[in-house]
């Protein structure tokens, strides 16, 4: 079994003895029915919206309405996460990331600011890869440079917002970011996710925890001291 794998099976046999009755409940039968329900509704709701953003995106811009990227969900599964393109269309080469916000469109300024590109990953909630709360997806080129303890991140379903998000989001560096995705893990609770969306509104609302550099977005996951060997 890779080493990776080997890791995540353990760490959650470790969740599923420490997890109580409830919790357990919760995680595998009451959230994905709620974020299921309340993703479906918003599609709904959104789509005006929805409709309103794509056209604005299409004349500020040349490229797709959406961006996709692989990042790595629960149990180290790949998918596509979606979002509104906020971008200029790049040739995929020699990629500086440290100058994201120079590529940035007039709309994707507008839509990064209130977090509305964020939305059309609804989609990946109806489609069982996301949750409305959990661990952001990162990368699949990080999952290499986890520790142990890291990788505990990827035994629960990713999602839109997070207790790390809710904590400072882009201006916290990695070592926090993940204490705070591992303590998310292991206080998994409906009390708790209730906390961390309406925080989420209240940061959305207040623009905090965005970095909001001229050139800089969040820095790039370099790897941690042990991480897991291969």
């Amino acid at each position: 079994m890779d080493p990776i794998e080997n890791e995540i099976k353990l760490n959650a046999q470790e969740l599923n003895t420490g997890w109580t009755r409830s919790q357990k409940f919760y995680m595998r039968i009451i959230k994905p029915v709620l974020d299921i329900l309340f993703a479906t509704i918003g599609l709904v709701i959104l789509s005006p919206l929805f409709l309103l953003i794509s056209i604005a995106i299409k004349i500020d811009s040349r490229g797709p309405v959406f961006f996709k990227q692989e990042r790595v969900g629960k149990d180290c599964k790949v998918f596509n996460i979606i979002k509104f393109r906020s971008m200029e269309v790049s040739d995929g080469k020699n990629i500086d990331t440290s100058k994201d916000m120079m590529r940035m469109t007039r709309v994707g300024k507008f839509i990064r600011k209130l977090s509305i590109d964020e939305f059309p990953q609804l989609f990946n909630i109806v489609n069982g890869k996301m949750s409305f709360v959990g661990p952001r997806p990162l990368l699949v080129d990080y999952l290499s440079r986890y520790t142990k303890e890291q990788i505990k991140r990827h035994c629960i379903m990713p999602g839109m917002s997070g207790w790390a998000q809710v904590n400072g989001r882009n201006t916290l560096d990695w070592s926090e970011r993940f204490n705070f995705d591992i303590q998310y893990t292991d206080s998994i609770s409906f009390i708790f996710d209730l906390k961390i969306f309406f925080l989420t509104l209240v940061y959305v609302i207040n623009n905090k925890g965005i970095n909001n550099s001229a050139n800089n977005t969040m820095s790039i996951f370099t790897g941690s001291n042990n991480k897991i060997e291969s």
